[in-house]
C-alpha cells in the first residue's frame, strides 16, 4: 500500500555529513544534559511511599493531587488504580519522617476533604529496591541491544548490525537527554518506552536495510554507486515510513494528550523516540553504513564458476 510514488530518487547521502553532525552535536547535548541535570527518578527508583486508598464514589484527581503537595515532599503521582474510586498515590521519602507517620499525614489531608476515604494499603520502596531496579533497568536496555546487534548481523551484515546499533542509541540517549534537561519524571512506564523504542526504531532500520539489499541483488541496479542504491532504498520506502510513522504517532499523541498523568511519561517518551527513530534511520543508520564501506560484495555473494576437469 503506498500513499504515494517519488518518481525521482532524493539524494538522501549527499547530506550525510551534515545530518551525521548535527546527530552528533544532538547526542553530545543530551549528555551534558545526563550528567549536569541527571534524571529526574520517580518513587520506584529513589524509595519512597506507596498508597492506595478508596472512595466511596469517584475521586477527583486533581483535588488529591492539590492537598498531597501541601506536604511539601517532592514530586507525587497520583493516579486512577482500576477504578475511578480506587487511587494510587507515590510519595518520595521525607528527611525525619517514617512511611507510618507519612501515610497519617496524607491520610488526615484527605478525610479533610472527604471523611469517606479508606485507606487499603501502604508499602515503603527501600532505596536498595530502587537501586535493584535502576541496575535490572540498564540491564535489559544492554541486553536488548545485544540482541538487536547479533539478529541484524546475522540476517544482513556487522556494517549494517554497527550502524543500526549506533543509530538506536542515539534515540535512546536523545529521550533521556530531553527528560534530564526538561526534568520530567522517569520512571518505570518511561523505562517501558524507552525499550519500546528500541525495538520500534530497528524496525524502520531493517525495512531500508532489506531494500538496500534487494537493490544491490537488482539487475538494474548494477553499475550504480552505494550511495544512489541507498537513495533508491530510502526513496522507495518514504510512503510506507510514514503510514507506520503516521498512524503510530497518532495513537501516541492521543495517550499524551488524553491519557492522563499515568500515560504522560510512556507517551512523551514513544512521542520522542518515534520522531527521532525516523530520522536516525534514514539519516543516520544509512549514512554510518556508507561510511563504514559497505558495497555490493558485503550484500550479495558471488558464485565462482565450477572449473571443470579436462580429460
Amino acid at each position: 500500500m503506498e500513499f504515494f510514488r517519488i518518481k525521482r530518487d532524493i539524494p538522501f547521502m549527499s547530506y550525510g555529513k551534515l545530518t551525521t553532525t548535527i546527530s552528533l552535536v544532538t547526542f553530545i547535548l543530551a549528555v551534558v544534559f545526563l550528567f549536569t541535570k541527571g534524571l529526574n527518578l520517580s518513587v520506584e527508583f529513589t524509595g519512597g511511599t506507596v498508597m492506595e486508598v478508596q472512595y466511596q464514589q469517584a475521586a477527583n484527581l486533581g483535588d488529591i493531587r492539590h492537598r498531597v503537595e501541601a506536604l511539601k515532599v517532592g514530586e507525587v503521582q497520583v493516579q486512577s488504580l482500576g477504578t475511578s474510586r480506587d487511587v494510587l498515590i507515590r510519595l518520595p521519602s521525607k528527611a525525619g519522617v517514617s512511611s507510618a507517620k507519612l501515610s497519617e499525614q496524607v491520610m488526615g489531608l484527605l478525610k479533610a476533604g472527604d471523611a469517606s476515604v479508606q485507606l487499603r494499603k501502604v508499602e515503603f520502596v527501600g532505596p536498595s529496591v530502587g537501586e535493584e531496579l535502576v541496575s535490572h533497568g540498564l540491564t535489559a536496555i544492554l541486553l536488548v541491544c545485544v540482541g538487536i546487534v547479533i539478529y541484524l548481523a546475522i540476517r544482513f551484515e556487522w556494517r549494517l548490525a554497527l550502524s543500526a546499533i549506533i543509530a538506536n542509541m542515539h534515540d535512546v540517549v536523545i529521550i533521556l537527554g530531553c527528560f534530564a534537561l526538561f526534568q520530567w519524571e522517569f520512571s518505570l512506564t518511561v523505562l517501558a518506552g524507552v525499550l519500546a523504542v528500541l525495538g520500534y526504531s530497528v524496525n524502520e532500520s531493517v525495512v531500508v536495510f532489506d531494500r538496500i539489499r534487494e537493490n544491490f541483488r537488482r539487475p538494474a541496479m548494477r553499475g550504480k554507486s552505494t550511495a544512489e542504491v541507498i537513495d533508491n532504498a530510502i526513496t522507495a520506502t518514504m510512503s510506507r515510513t510514514f503510514i507506520t510513522h503516521g498512524s503510530t504517532e497518532t495513537m501516541v499523541l492521543s495517550m499524551l494528550l488524553f491519557g492522563g498523568p499515568a500515560l504522560h511519561g510512556f507517551a512523551m517518551a514513544l512521542t520522542i523516540g518515534i520522531v527521532f527513530g525516523i530520522y536516525s534511520s534514514v539519516l543516520v543508520a544509512s549514512p554510518l553504513a556508507l561510511a563504514l564501506g559497505t558495497t555490493r560484495e558485503h550484500m550479495v555473494k558471488v558464485v565462482k564458476p565450477k572449473e571443470e576437469a579436462v580429460v
